[in-house]
């Protein structure tokens, strides 16, 4: 949590900070050398303040007097959930948003970064996906409620800049995964979801259950990785548009692919089963990083067989604590 105030510093206010992306933005900082003198890092969660209460908004804004913000605090869940509660994905985000980015405007915040998702893309669309086609069509059914609500933020940026001049903007993560994810079935993204079920399938020798055919291609992209670019965003990217944070074209796998390298990285022998009577979801999701690399071209992903790896050793040395 903060400590005094200093006046004069550059105070970067990260919400949804106790989740996965805020943890490996936490982790950059400060296990990294990713601060810098000068600065001073906050990181709030619900415990804070619910963000979607104004008042509680507010009062978070005037204790920690912020000059920056990171926003990611949203409501989020896996395929499954968002299937049955479109309506409460839609309501709540939209919420927290406009809470968030007015209260920023008001409290004269600088810079916002907010942090969208790849499900914002049209369903029907080709490929690859950049920057420029967020809004070219619906997005898929599955989490509309979702999906609609992270596209406003890219609206009300926008708006903040044509009607006050704000630099607020927005990276686009695509399948994120990494340590301090959620790791359930029911609630996790579907590499994490599959690390949890792996390993306690391992514990009690039976199957492990995959949801669909195996065959959605995805490009999984390391937290650390993605903490690292949102911070280089809030300092050094001056673009209100949005900018796409995820490996390359060529990266992309299939999730059937993604599930072997974490059966191996967990040493699970036994059976996997592709429930065919359950949804895929979208099939594939391909977005271009090719904006990014023109201003990173030096950036570095960890390679995906490297962070699955990473990611369920964390989680086995952090069962205990891990959201499983």
């Amino acid at each position: 949590m903060a400590s005094e105030i200093n006046v004069g510093q550059m105070r970067v206010l990260v919400t949804g900070a106790s989740g996965l992306i805020g943890k490996a933005i936490e982790h950059v900082v400060y296990h990294e050398g990713g601060k810098r003198d000068g600065e001073e890092w906050i990181f709030i969660s619900s415990k804070d303040g619910d963000l979607t209460d104004l008042g509680q908004t507010k009062a978070v804004f005037e204790k920690f007097r912020p000059t920056h913000v990171i926003h990611l605090a949203a409501k989020v869940g896996g395929l499954f959930i968002h299937l049955k509660e479109n309506l409460r994905f839609l309501r709540e985000n939209i919420l927290i948003n406009d809470n968030v980015l007015q209260t920023a405007h008001e409290t004269g915040v600088t810079k916002v970064v907010s942090c969208l998702s790849s499900c914002i893309f049209p369903d029907k669309t080709t490929y690859p996906i950049d920057e420029t086609m967020i809004h070219d069509g619906p997005p898929h059914e599955s989490n509309f409620g979702y999906s609609h609500a992270k596209r406003i933020i890219d609206i009300q940026n926008r708006a903040y800049f044509q009607q006050h001049g704000r630099c607020y903007t927005s990276v686009i993560p695509t399948n994120v995964f990494g340590p301090f994810d959620n790791f359930t079935a029911e609630n996790g993204h579907v590499l994490s979801a599959v690390i949890g079920k792996t390993y306690k399938a391992k514990q009690e020798g039976t199957q492990v259950n995959v949801c669909g055919t195996g065959n959605p291609r995805r490009q999984f992209t390391y937290s650390l990785d993605l903490g690292r670019i949102i911070i280089w965003a809030l300092r050094e990217y001056k673009e209100v548009e949005p900018i796409i944070a995820s490996v390359g074209v060529d990266e992309e796998i299939t999730i059937k692919e993604a599930v072997h390298m974490i059966a191996e990285s967990l040493d699970f022998k036994g059976k996997i089963h592709y429930d065919t009577t359950m949804s895929d979801g979208q099939m594939r999701k391909t977005a271009s990083n090719g904006k990014l690399k023109c201003y990173l071209p030096d950036f570095t992903f960890t390679p995906v067989n490297e962070a699955v790896k990473m990611t369920c050793d964390w989680f086995v040395a952090n069962y205990d604590i891990a959201n499983k």
